[in-house]
């Protein structure tokens, strides 16, 4: 079974690693994440460096068809969020399926 790693794995990690208190560490994670979604949510891109880069992507709308029916329908238009990993990310995660 896969492991998640969720806000308290992070939160801990900065703990252990930097040093803060655990509630300054968990306020910490809390900032960045939030301060992502914010430049997100105002249409601004995210690049974070030998990570990748989170985007906006407006979509049109488009006719589209239930798979069940076979009944077309519109599908309205929408901003979706996409994520492109840094080379040196794709290599790592290359490399740990690899192993």
């Amino acid at each position: 079974m896969s492991k998640t790693l969720t806000r308290m794995d992070l939160s801990e990690a900065v703990f252990r690693e930097v040093g803060l208190s655990r509630n300054e560490s968990a306020q910490l994670v809390e900032d960045v994440l939030q301060h992502v979604s914010d430049a997100l949510v105002a249409g601004e891109t995210v690049k974070i460096s030998s990570f990748g880069t989170f985007s906006i992507r407006d979509k049109a709308s488009r006719m589209g068809r239930n798979p069940k029916t076979g009944e077309e329908v519109p599908i309205s238009p929408r901003r979706v969020l996409s994520f492109r990993p840094s080379h040196l990310m794709k290599d790592r995660v290359a490399e740990g399926n690899s192993k």
